[in-house]
């Protein structure tokens, strides 16, 4: 963690995942899994779930359940 990089000005460390990278991913994909945003971002499934969860919460993406599954898609 030591190597990640901080912003000039206000000292905290820059996103390794910018929230552009999941939201690109699922205009890509359209509605898909988790496992499949990982994959495309990057990053561990954990870190996908996470900020996608963020992203809900503020109303930039959608989830359902299907099955087992949680199906992620932009909101209109």
């Amino acid at each position: 963690m030591g190597d990640r990089d901080r912003d000039e000005n206000s000292g905290k460390f820059t996103e390794e995942y910018p929230r552009e990278e999941f939201l690109k991913a699922l205009e890509e994909l359209g509605a898909t899994g988790t496992t499949d945003v990982s994959s495309h971002v990057g990053c561990d499934r954990r870190t996908a779930y996470l900020k996608l969860q963020t992203l809900e919460k503020k109303g930039e993406v959608k989830s359902q359940k299907v099955g087992n599954a949680l199906l992620w898609e932009l909101v209109d």
